[in-house]
């Protein structure tokens, strides 16, 4: 009887490109000293990985064209290397990536069947909202939130919330956002609207002395931009100084959200926001905790908060109808120790606490691991 020999080929080295965008001013945007990092932990565990820019995008053929680091020269070397199993969008402004050219890109990435691609696009704040308003699973987590377009919004709000946020729906690291707060009076007369606009560590404060004017004044800032409403929480503090978490959720080794880390952000002393670009400062999420609520019941609040990131991060990911990697969250814990939910960013900034940061570069690494393997199953029955 004659045998047949099955030949083993040679099984391809995981490949992982990180997407982003190039202009004339530099080689590419985005962060290069994370690229590096994440090259590097992919060189740890034998996964390969490049930049890949729009304007290089290609992905017909066995090559693509890319940026490996020369850690030697520290300098980057565009060649011609194997087209990846795994696409990981960084393009790292809106702008950038709602560009017709850009848009073209992204949706060949999502086409194509044997290339894996997540995290496609940046986050709408009003679209998140009204996704996780839709669930009971995540409802309890989220504040009262309206899209701002009228004075009588503004009115109908402050007459249930003595304090407001003014957030751009697609803003990012706290810019453009105001807090609008009701000064109640023994006089009906006397009462009074101050409005705080956030000026990079600073706030300037100006009253009104009715929402008419309040909303007159509103509007010229926003312009044309379009904001939410939402109602202000009373976060726990530490020494007078609100304080939030910020939770990085990714996936694992077995394509299932986990929690990288979560830090915490600590407000400045003459700001309205926690984050660090407005003033912010980083700090122990068990000590701030701690401080307002023991020990004890620090940690069942971190629990807690954990808990909360995980079954948002699943219910974005399910609305979404995309594939999604990676999201960072911004959680407010208030004085009953109860959860609130601010933000997601589908594109999260580097956490500067150490564990966090090589927690989440390993995700990283295993995450393209485990899509790489489904994208050679895929390759392997064509």
């Amino acid at each position: 009887m004659a045998t047949r020999t099955k030949q083993q080929a040679t099984p391809q080295r995981p490949t992982l490109a990180i997407l982003t965008y190039a202009d004339n001013k530099r080689i590419f945007r985005g962060n290069q000293d994370n690229f590096i990092d994440l090259i590097r932990a992919g060189e740890e565990r034998g996964v390969l990985v490049y930049v890949m820019t729009t304007s290089d995008f290609k992905l017909s053929g066995k090559h693509a064209v890319g940026y490996r680091y020369q850690h030697g020269t520290k300098s980057w070397k565009r060649e011609l290397l194997p087209l990846p199993h795994v696409i990981y969008n960084r393009i790292p402004y809106r702008k950038f990536e709602m560009m017709p050219e850009v848009q073209q890109v992204i949706q060949t990435c999502l086409r194509h069947e044997r290339i894996r691609f997540f995290n496609p696009s940046f986050f709408n704040k009003w679209t998140l909202f009204e996704w996780l308003n839709k669930s009971k699973q995540t409802k309890p987590y989220i504040p009262a939130t309206v899209r701002l377009s009228s004075s009588s919004e503004l009115d109908k709000l402050l007459q249930s919330y003595s304090s407001l946020y003014l957030k751009p729906i697609r803003g990012k690291a706290g810019k453009g956002i105001m807090k609008v707060s009701r000064v109640d009076s023994s006089k009906a007369a006397a009462r009074q609207f101050e409005l705080s606009i956030q000026d990079k560590t600073k706030s300037q404060i100006t009253r009104f002395p009715n929402v008419s004017q309040l909303w007159s004044e509103v509007s010229e800032l926003i312009g044309s931009k379009d904001y939410i409403a939402q109602q202000g929480i009373q976060l726990t503090s530490y020494k007078r100084r609100p304080f939030d978490l910020r939770v990085l959720v990714q996936k694992n080794y077995k394509g299932a959200w986990s929690v990288a880390g979560v830090g915490a952000r600590l407000a400045g002393k003459l700001s309205i926001t926690t984050h660090v670009p407005r003033g912010g400062s980083i700090d122990d999420p068990a000590k701030l905790l701690a401080h307002a609520f023991g020990s004890t019941t620090s940690k069942k609040v971190i629990q807690r908060a954990k808990k909360a990131a995980l079954t948002i991060a699943r219910h974005i990911e399910k609305a979404s109808g995309h594939t999604l990697g990676e999201m960072s969250m911004d959680l407010g814990v208030d004085s009953d120790g109860h959860i609130w939910f601010f933000e997601a960013n589908s594109k999260p900034m580097k956490f500067d606490e150490p564990p966090i940061r090589q927690k989440s570069l390993e995700n990283l690494i295993r995450y393209s691991m485990f899509l790489s393997k489904k994208s050679t199953k895929l390759s392997s029955y064509r």
